[in-house]
């Protein structure tokens, strides 16, 4: 019982504290000091975080469209809880990309409540999102849409991800060392859920491992652009606040190799996905269905751009 005369009462009071989404979000960098390290150019540092933010973001959509569809309760939860890791990445790596040069935030109507980190997320084209084209594709209701798909792919994102977080924890911007330090502890979580798996569907039925060697040839010709190395990425690595994704792969590599083998599964040896147009995903390049997934994922935002939510 309640000292209501309606359950619904509370519904209409001005106290919105329990609630999981208020009426007022705080900065994600509050209280953090954004000041550039000296010697870091601040559109360089910017175009970076949206790189890294970019590839959480999406992926962290890709994988919350496993939520209801999951081939069980506790996988459901778990794939949520990966894409909520990866949503607050991306939203602290994009209020970074803000903070450190404000002109990479598009322009919104006069008068929008919508924050520098949302902006980045809802308001972009597709040429805008710098994220590797590994984060794209639609596991759940696309051609592919598969469970070991998604544990193939979460596999080798995981991996690449985490050996690049460790190496930012030494980052001379302490906010993306900051961000590291959160990050290192969750991805840990991710490569061990997605290499358990990926051992449990390759030793278990036929049909699970045929389903995952299936799944890990759909995702390995996107694997070799993780380790690709971009002019920013150069850049930043060589003012001590990022990192040369070429210098992880044989790190990566090892650690694949270790899961290929328990599993019993050789190398994919299927040809790499290349340049669209003279780039790729960190050119803005992309993947057919990244039109699709942006609609679906900016359509309210930009359907009403001074809405508070």
């Amino acid at each position: 019982m309640t000292d209501r005369e309606s359950v619904y009462d509370g519904l209409l009071g001005e106290d919105t504290s329990q609630w999981a989404f208020g009426t007022s979000f705080e900065d994600p960098l509050a209280g953090v000091d954004t000041t550039l390290p000296d010697g870091v150019d601040a559109a360089v540092l910017a175009a970076y975080c949206l790189m890294l933010g970019d590839d959480a973001l999406i992926y962290s959509h890709r994988l919350g469209q496993w939520a209801s569809n999951a081939p069980d309760l506790e996988d459901d939860i778990a794939l949520s809880n990966i894409a909520l890791d990866l949503l607050g990445q991306a939203r602290l790596l994009l209020g970074r990309a803000a903070a450190a040069d404000a002109g990479c935030v598009p322009v919104l109507p006069e008068g929008s409540p919508v924050p520098a980190e949302d902006a980045l997320a809802f308001f972009r084209d597709e040429g805008a999102f710098r994220n590797v084209r590994l984060v794209e594709p639609d596991d759940v209701g696309g051609a592919g849409g598969d469970f070991a798909v998604t544990i193939a792919r979460l596999l080798l994102f995981s991996c690449y991800r985490l050996a690049l977080m460790e190496r930012l924890r030494s980052s001379r911007d302490p906010v993306l060392a900051a961000v590291a330090v959160k990050a290192v502890k969750e991805l840990t979580y991710h490569r061990d859920y997605a290499g358990r798996w990926f051992l449990t569907l390759a030793r278990g039925t036929e049909e699970s491992r045929r389903r995952l060697l299936a799944g890990l040839a759909l995702v390995w010709p996107l694997h070799d652009e993780l380790f690709g190395t971009h002019p920013v990425e150069t850049l930043v690595a060589e003012q001590g606040v990022g990192v040369d994704p070429s210098t992880l792969a044989a790190e990566v590599d090892v650690v694949l190799e270790q899961v290929f083998s328990v599993s019993s599964i050789d190398r994919p040896a299927v040809a790499q996905v290349g340049p669209v147009a003279g780039g790729m995903g960190r050119e803005g390049r992309h993947c057919e269905q990244m039109g699709r997934l942006l609609a679906q994922m900016q359509s309210v935002a930009r359907a009403h751009p001074l809405g508070l939510w």
